[in-house]
């Protein structure tokens, strides 16, 4: 009789604890993301998710790395053809195209507004994900712009560093002119094909290719006509080494031949990997535009994660963005010291990573400087087609270059604009 009893209760035991697993593995969470950039923004949502499963051990993270076209190809058919199953949890967007995707797709990303307090972020990042008054990023990394200059070189043309300081962008050129005289290197690589460099002027103006209300703004736009004329100045004054590409624009700083780099913070790593640079740079502000309101701090690139609204774990996917992304300053201490990432939570500015001494800078602090000039940073509307009209203004940058008419370029950009639009 025993004997039959133990079979029985080991049976028991058996199903007990299947039924056990079965429950936990039913309650276990799988938080899918893509993103692109396996050192930057792969690297930084796996830390996160570390982070986030030591007090949520029932959450496990998917972060799937993929190149940015294919995050955005694959998005865009998910979304168009309306089959969710293909979709992931969490997104990375480009800041650039976050309108586009949220007015064009209404509905199919879950707002964040009654969970993240936003007042916590940079204006400017939270802005431009919002639509009618609710907002559904989770605000990431920063474009905050500076102006990285070798200090060798602006010395040995007799400037100091506090030369480099509060200037204008006529001031930039003049300085570029005599650094070219009395050193031989230009002031700084530009692709003219590129108008990366306009977006910054332009923004540092208050202004951008839409207005608040998402109409085109071409021909009316102050700081875009200032930003086409600065860009023609400087290309018909010499200072610019011509750059074909993102390849030959960066040799033109890690070679030695240029003396400054005017873009996004998120060009320091590569700024720092030439170690026989060491403290050779210094960064200041960047110039200002002569138009009023303009102010000395502007953005390029920057993206945000997104929460698909057919996910099955969106309020798990919500709660963990908020929990890393919207409250631990510690975890934008991490990603500064190890990828370089200044995010866009105001708070962080104060943790013990951005008072750090950097020595290739030749100890400034070079990481509060970025995060103070973050919350200057013009907030804008960036519309939904500022891809579009980029490449129109692009066009017309080689002609500006030979001597051409401001105006006539104003016009044929709201010409191509107005095309590519429609």
């Amino acid at each position: 009789m025993k004997k039959a009893i133990l079979p029985r209760a080991l049976a028991a035991l058996a199903l007990g604890s299947a039924s056990l697993f079965a429950i936990s593995a039913a309650s276990a969470k799988e938080i899918t993301i893509w993103c692109w950039d396996p050192n930057f923004n792969v690297a930084i949502m796996k830390e996160a998710g570390a982070i986030y499963s030591k007090t949520h051990p029932d959450v496990t993270f998917n972060v799937v790395d993929f190149a940015k076209a294919d995050v955005e190809a694959k998005l865009q058919t998910g979304l168009v053809s309306g089959v969710t199953d293909s979709l992931p949890d969490i997104v990375l967007i480009e800041d650039y195209g976050a309108q586009k995707y949220l007015q064009s797709f209404p509905g199919a990303f879950e707002p964040m507004s009654g969970t993240v307090d936003y007042s916590k972020f940079a204006p400017y990042k939270v802005k431009l994900a919002t639509v009618d008054g609710q907002t559904y990023s989770m605000p990431f990394d920063s474009g905050v712009t500076g102006l990285y200059y070798r200090k060798d070189y602006i010395e040995a043309a007799g400037f100091t560093p506090a030369d480099m300081q509060n200037l204008t962008w006529d001031r930039y050129i003049k300085i570029g002119k005599t650094v070219l005289e009395k050193t031989g290197h230009p002031m700084m690589g530009l692709d003219p094909n590129d108008a990366g460099l306009i977006r910054i002027m332009m923004q540092s103006g208050g202004e951008w290719y839409f207005t608040e209300e998402g109409d085109l703004n071409i021909s009316g736009n102050a700081a875009l006509k200032a930003a086409l004329e600065t860009e023609a100045k400087i290309l018909q004054s010499g200072i610019a080494k011509p750059a074909a590409g993102w390849s030959n624009w960066v040799g033109t700083f890690t070679s030695g031949d240029v003396a400054s780099v005017i873009t996004g913070v998120w060009i320091t790593g590569t700024v720092k990997a030439t170690p026989d640079q060491e403290n050779k740079w210094g960064v200041a502000p960047i110039p200002t535009l002569d138009i009023p309101g303009a102010v000395d701090a502007s953005n390029l690139g920057g993206s945000s994660w997104y929460v698909l609204a057919s996910s099955g774990v969106k309020s798990e996917a919500v709660d963990f963005l908020n929990e890393i992304y919207g409250k631990d300053v510690d975890f934008y201490q991490k990603i500064l010291t190890g990828q370089g990432a200044v995010g866009s939570l105001l708070e962080a500015r104060d943790g013990p990573a951005y008072a750090v001494a950097d020595p290739f800078f030749g100890g400034e602090k070079i990481w509060q400087k970025f995060a103070d000039w973050l919350a200057k940073v013009p907030s804008l509307n960036y519309g939904i087609f500022t891809n579009e009209v980029d490449a129109a203004v692009a066009s017309q940058l080689p002609g500006l270059g030979k001597g051409g008419s401001v105006d006539d370029a104003l016009a044929a950009i709201e010409e191509q604009a107005r095309s590519a639009i429609q």
